[in-house]
C-alpha cells in the first residue's frame, strides 16, 4: 500500500461536482490504493478555492482531514531551503508554495505519485525520484 499526494485541484475537483474537472478527480483519486497525502500550503489553497462555492465543500474537505481519508504530511524549518530553491529552479512557471511543498514531501517521503490535474507536475522533477507518477495519466 503506496501513499499518493493529493493537489489542491484535485482535491476542488473531487468535492464540486460541478466543477470541469470532477470526473478526472474522481478518476485520479480511486486509482490510488494507500494513504492520501498533501500539506497545509496545498489544503489552504483547496480550501481557499472550495469557499467560492460555500461552506459544505469546506466541511467535507476538512471531515475527509478529520477521518484520516486525508493526511497531512508536516513541513519544518529544515524544509524552507528545499522549498526555496524548488521554487527558484521553477520560477518561469511559476511554482507556487502549494507545489513545491508537494515535491518537497515527494523528495523527502520518497512519495512518487501524485494526483493532481495541473499540467506543471509533467515538468517538476523530485531529486532522487524524477517525474512523479501523475495520476489520472496526462
Amino acid at each position: 500500500m503506496r501513499s499518493a499526494l493529493v493537489d489542491a485541484n484535485a482535491l476542488v475537483g473531487y468535492l464540486d461536482p460541478d466543477d470541469g474537472l470532477h470526473e478526472r478527480a474522481l478518476t485520479g483519486l480511486s486509482a490510488t490504493t494507500g494513504d492520501l497525502v498533501t500539506t497545509w500550503p496545498a489544503l489552504t489553497e483547496a480550501l481557499h478555492l472550495l469557499g467560492r462555492k460555500g461552506w459544505a465543500p469546506q466541511e467535507a474537505l476538512l471531515t475527509m482531514l478529520g477521518d484520516g481519508e486525508l493526511k497531512v504530511a508536516g513541513l519544518g524549518a529544515e524544509d524552507v531551503p528545499r522549498l526555496t530553491a524548488l521554487m527558484r529552479k521553477y520560477q518561469n512557471r511559476p511554482m507556487d508554495l502549494a507545489d513545491a511543498s508537494l515535491i518537497r514531501v515527494a523528495e523527502r517521503d520518497g512519495i512518487d505519485t501524485i494526483v493532481t490535474l495541473d499540467r506543471d507536475f509533467q515538468v517538476y522533477r523530485a531529486a532522487g525520484i524524477g517525474a512523479l507518477k501523475i495520476l489520472p495519466k496526462p
